[in-house]
């Protein structure tokens, strides 16, 4: 479903990815492991559009969606949740669930679904973001997204900052997309939250893709990880 070739990125003259390619299948969750400064962060932000490709291509479905311009990388249905939320903070809860209802023309209908998804955020929708708890805030980034009805999610560092009982919220949401035929593309530092959840992991070292293979392949042979991240 989606496609990222050989691509190759850099900050100004920073080069930070060197020829990554990926492939994400609908219904699948593809899980990009890696140390701090890997490049994980700079993946997500390439198929969002937010840093330009200067080798390679990205593609959805056959179609190549690197030179779109970045807000029209949404409109494809492609959801984005990067690391720290980047909520609206001075907008309310259901301003900033209009807004990702708004990219896609998404209706009532929609916004149900995704209330029903948190339904805390139900209870929230005249408080404004800047005051929802950290988890809170998290389901909001995380339903904001969804009111794209994504066919692409990605999830960078989810967890990030969270009590266990929220950790599980997100996962049991993550695996509910899953279940709905999501392609999943998750950037999480919690090995041990998402290796039960992953289908496919992707280990990046230095801006490059060392070694994909099998979730199962990977809980069988955890020693794999210790190798490649030292934990």
């Amino acid at each position: 479903m989606l496609e990222i070739n050989n691509i190759h990125v850099a900050y100004g003259r920073v080069k930070t990815l060197y020829g990554v390619s990926l492939h994400a299948k609908a219904g699948e969750i593809l899980c990009l492991l890696g140390r701090n400064g890997a490049g994980k962060t700079t993946i997500m932000k390439s198929i969002m559009g937010l840093l330009p490709i200067s080798e390679g291509d990205i593609s959805l479905d056959g179609q190549t969606i690197s030179n779109f311009p970045t807000h029209e990388i949404p409109r494809r249905r492609i959801g984005y949740i990067p690391q720290g939320r980047r909520l609206f903070p001075e907008l309310t809860v259901a301003e900033n669930i209009e807004i990702g209802l708004m990219t896609c023309k998404e209706d009532h209908h929609t916004r149900d679904w995704v209330l029903d998804i948190f339904p805390i955020l139900g209870e929230r929708l005249d408080q404004l973001a800047m005051t929802l708890s950290g988890g809170e805030q998290q389901m909001l980034a995380t339903a904001r997204a969804l009111c794209l009805r994504p066919r692409v999610l990605l999830l960078d560092e989810p967890t990030e900052g969270l009590q266990p009982s929220m950790i599980e919220q997100i996962r049991q949401v993550i695996i509910r997309m899953k279940e709905e035929g999501v392609a999943i593309i998750l950037v999480e530092q919690r090995v041990d939250a998402i290796l039960s959840i992953a289908d496919q992991v992707v280990f990046i070292e230095n801006g490059r893709n060392l070694e994909t293979m099998d979730a199962d392949t990977l809980r069988a042979n955890p020693e794999i990880l210790t190798h490649h991240l030292g934990v």
